[in-house]
């Protein structure tokens, strides 16, 4: 079993190596009990949308790590993946900026993803 802070590196390596725009990792263990970080970024189509999901899905199911629950997958600009202690939400651009996730949890402290992109 992975710890949430190996999850979280396994998302965003997965989602850079599939070239997610602007992605964003949160840690928000301390402001609330839905996980211990979010994971957000952008899709440039919802083809990319698709391919982003099943990969963070593919990846982490070869860790025997499966999601809680997946919502979105059908309504186009918003992907979500529950994996219990990381959530990750995977947004078309215009989505993304209307539900503005970051300003949301803004208390949250923003990770930097330079030192975990392999």
């Amino acid at each position: 079993m992975l710890t949430p802070d190996e999850i979280a590196k396994l998302i965003v390596n997965a989602l850079d190596n599939k070239k997610a725009q602007d992605i964003k990792l949160l840690r928000t263990y301390n402001l609330t009990v839905l996980a211990d970080y979010f994971v957000i970024c952008t899709a440039n189509s919802t083809t990319q949308l698709k391919t982003l999901s099943d990969e963070v899905e593919r990846i982490l199911k070869e860790k025997d790590e499966m999601p809680l629950r997946r919502e979105g997958h059908r309504s186009g600009g918003w992907v979500l993946i529950d994996y219990g202690c990381v959530v990750v939400h995977l947004f078309l651009q215009e989505t993304r900026e209307f539900y503005t996730l970051e300003r949301l949890w803004g208390d949250a402290e923003n990770i930097e993803i330079s030192g975990i992109i392999k």
